[in-house]
């Protein structure tokens, strides 16, 4: 049987810093992460593939925004945001991946599932929403949202601007996780749990859409679990992790084991909204069963060697 893989595209396989983020951009950065991609199926890999979408949905929150005041339009809801970049992230992934695997002469199919990710309703992060989603404005305007919309706005901590926060749940179950096995198992490169994943809720037997972001990394690392993947990459824009990161004492680490991971968490060596959850996510993968997870660039993956190999001892 091939070896199952599960892939975290960072942000910058999608948008690069100082790009304005237009259509051509990302299609032009999807290509160059794809390209990469085609050397773990050279080497016998079965695929899934999730993104994140921190841009591309605060671009469509925008759209939405500006539709509400200039048309009398109504703002779709954050669940309804990450199916819309869901769908579009993973078409220009599967045209990407489409387009490499005719040049380097490999048939395999790819498809996107638009997935929603089941979160607990009573999850304690619903009530200390922190994460910030789509656009700065100025406290003013910041206000005037939140008393119209009944949204949650908080100042940034650099003095940029304020910005609508949500809640940040635990996934706890991605959907139809039995298909996206079956399709990986069969040959077809998957791409699933786009930006964590659509967040729902279940209550009284039903599902509903909530306004959350799941962090994509961790709801990741939870559909290579339960699909059962031998290895789980997450690609970021460094080639490994460090530990005093920027410093003159900057070491990179090119195996870590989870206690050492775990420590190095402790001591506040990983950023918030950066690495940290990143490493979290790695932690998770390995103590449920995987058997490491590799935290490195997309140009890399060339190298079986290359990256931050997180395991179990």
């Amino acid at each position: 049987m091939k070896k199952l893989v599960v892939i975290a595209f960072g942000g910058n396989a999608l948008l690069r810093s100082r790009q304005k983020g237009t259509y051509r951009e990302q299609i032009d950065n999807v290509a160059k992460t794809c390209q990469s991609l085609t050397h773990l199926v050279k080497r016998g890999c079965n695929l899934i593939i999730g993104h994140g979408n921190g841009p591309q949905v605060g671009n469509v929150m925008l759209q939405h925004e500006a539709g509400s005041q200039v048309f009398d339009l109504q703002a779709m809801p954050m669940d309804f945001c990450v199916a819309e970049t869901q769908g579009s992230i993973g078409y220009m992934i599967e045209q990407g991946m489409h387009n490499i695997l005719i040049q380097e002469k490999i048939q395999r199919n790819v498809i996107t599932l638009v997935t929603e990710v089941l979160v607990d309703k009573d999850d304690p992060m619903f009530n200390n929403p922190t994460k910030p989603v789509g656009p700065y404005y100025t406290e003013e305007k910041a206000k005037e949202f939140a008393e119209k919309t009944g949204s949650v706005y908080r100042a940034d901590p650099k003095g940029i601007g304020w910005r609508k926060v949500v809640a940040s749940p635990k996934p706890i179950q991605i959907a139809n996780i039995e298909i996206v096995k079956e399709l990986s198992e069969k040959g077809y490169i998957v791409v699933t749990a786009g930006g964590g994943g659509i967040p729902v809720i279940r209550k009284e037997g039903y599902y509903y859409g909530v306004e959350a972001v799941i962090d994509k990394d961790l709801a990741l690392a939870l559909t290579a679990v339960q699909v059962g993947a031998d290895e789980f990459y997450i690609l970021t824009d460094i080639p490994k992790v460090y530990i005093n990161y920027k410093k003159e004492n900057e070491q990179a680490i090119d195996k870590m084991t989870i206690a050492d991971a775990k420590r190095y968490l402790a001591e506040g060596q990983f950023a918030e909204g950066s690495m940290a959850p990143k490493v979290r996510a790695a932690i998770y993968f390995v103590e449920n069963g995987g058997r490491e997870c590799i935290i490195t660039e997309a140009g890399e993956l060339e190298n079986p060697e290359a990256g931050t190999h997180i395991i179990q001892e």
